[in-house]
């Protein structure tokens, strides 16, 4: 896979990348310009119109921005009236003629728009860059929903997996592809560079990532893995620089152990099954020793979960002896089982994003583990409490059916016995 570094290097050389620079030539405004570029003037000069609209939002402030914004949400907007007059007549007919028409007229002008400004070269990623400023603007304006579905609806065209490419990440790729690997990392912090090479350059330790051929230098998600003898219960001991590598023929199992998307801009257009499927392939053509791939996965919102549970005296009782440290190992355990299995969301599907994440993929919640992160995040997180998620390949269709059509969390038996354990006053030991 390491021989397509070159392609981002040779592309950004074959074609011209002053588009946008020459696009501030153009002095009309970025109105004009986007009107001019959904006109007939758009379809022979469409290139540098482009150029020009992207140019000139680049120059805009905050309140400039939100302008542009609301223009694409309201002046942009598809005819109501008339689509449901087209949609009428089309009930009655079915005539391909009046089926065309109806497309046309259901598609709001702004969804041309941003096709037409994705031309130029390295137009892709402004537009990436555009909508995170769109998605800050949602917190506070929450009509501007519809500019951001339809950037949604093109962007999941833009980077549908036949157009993501697989590349391992290691010590030999270029630095500037390491530097964005270190700032995306969002799940456990890479804190110098010596740590980046333990996470890369051993023997027993793989990443991969997502790249698009339209942003070659930019990672779209990243997977870490830990190739081990066993499942292990602990990150602390797999990110430790003080831990002996073993060699690949040794290895038993791949542990994803850090999973980290790292466009903004392209939230809600998810990578993470796809990348998750490939890398299991892929390591099972080149470590085929390995025979079984599960997680060390966070359990992010825990503590906030059992900081709400004041219902049940015994259940309140050992929730707060959690939150304040003095729970046992067991009753650690015990609650994060009752958690993953048990707590949900108002639609059924479990309060865990990231459970939500491994569960929808088609994996089973196979081991919890107490004391297994002890920074900062992961005390704030679950007290320390990690878990296993399990990717059996023969399973993990009918694992994924069951969770989409029941909401069915599958779990081991023995996370099932601990998660309906009786809770007890278990403290943990004073220190003799």
């Amino acid at each position: 896979m390491q021989r397509n570094w070159f392609l981002g290097d040779l592309l950004s050389q074959l074609f011209d990348r002053s588009n946008i620079t020459r696009g501030k030539d153009d002095q009309r405004d970025i109105y004009k310009l986007c009107d001019a570029l959904l006109s007939a003037e758009g379809e022979v000069s469409g290139l540098r119109l482009a150029s020009s609209v992207l140019a000139r939002y680049a120059d805009l402030n905050e309140d400039e921005k939100l302008t542009f914004f609301r223009y694409l949400n309201s002046e942009l907007e598809f005819d109501a009236a008339h689509v449901a007059k087209i949609a009428t007549a089309y009930a009655d007919t079915k005539s391909p003629k009046l089926f065309i028409e109806l497309c046309q007229a259901a598609e709001p002008k702004r969804q041309e728009l941003l096709r037409r400004l994705n031309q130029p070269f390295g137009a892709t990623q402004l537009l990436v860059a555009m909508r995170v400023d769109l998605l800050k603007l949602l917190k506070k304006y929450p009509e501007l929903a519809r500019t951001d579905i339809d950037f949604v609806h093109l962007l999941r065209s833009w980077f549908n997996r036949g157009f993501l490419v697989l590349k391992q990440i290691n010590w030999d790729t270029p630095a500037r592809i390491l530097d964005k690997i270190v700032a995306y990392e969002a799940v456990h912090q890479i804190d110098d560079w010596d740590d980046l090479r333990r996470r890369l350059y051993p023997p027993d330790r793989r990443c991969f990532a997502f790249f698009h051929p339209s942003m070659p230098e930019e990672p779209l998600i990243f997977v870490e893995v830990a190739l081990t003898a066993k499942i292990p219960g602990s990150i602390d001991g797999l990110l430790s620089d003080k831990r002996t590598p073993i060699e690949e023929d040794q290895t038993k199992v791949a542990v994803f152990y850090s999973i980290s998307n790292c466009q903004k801009g392209l939230t809600g257009i998810s990578f993470g099954n796809l990348l998750i499927k490939q890398v299991v392939a892929e390591l099972s053509l080149a470590c085929p020793n390995i025979d079984t791939f599960v997680t060390l996965s966070p359990i992010p919102l825990m503590t906030r979960w059992l900081g709400a549970q004041d219902s049940d005296d015994d259940f309140s009782s050992s929730a707060k002896s959690v939150l304040d440290d003095s729970a046992n190992d067991e009753t650690v355990r015990t609650l994060a089982a009752k958690y993953l299995l048990t707590a949900k969301r108002g639609d059924g599907l479990p309060y865990d994003p990231v459970a939500r994440f491994h569960l929808g993929n088609g994996a089973e919640v196979y081991d919890v583990h107490a004391g297994a992160d002890t920074s900062d995040n992961g005390h704030k997180q679950s007290r320390g409490a990690m878990v296993n998620y399990l990717y059996n390949v023969d399973h993990t269709e009918k694992n994924h059916e069951s969770f989409a059509t029941k909401s069915t969390v599958i779990a081991s038996r023995n996370v099932q016995t601990l998660s309906t354990a009786k809770l007890e006053a278990n403290t943990k030991e004073p220190a003799s």
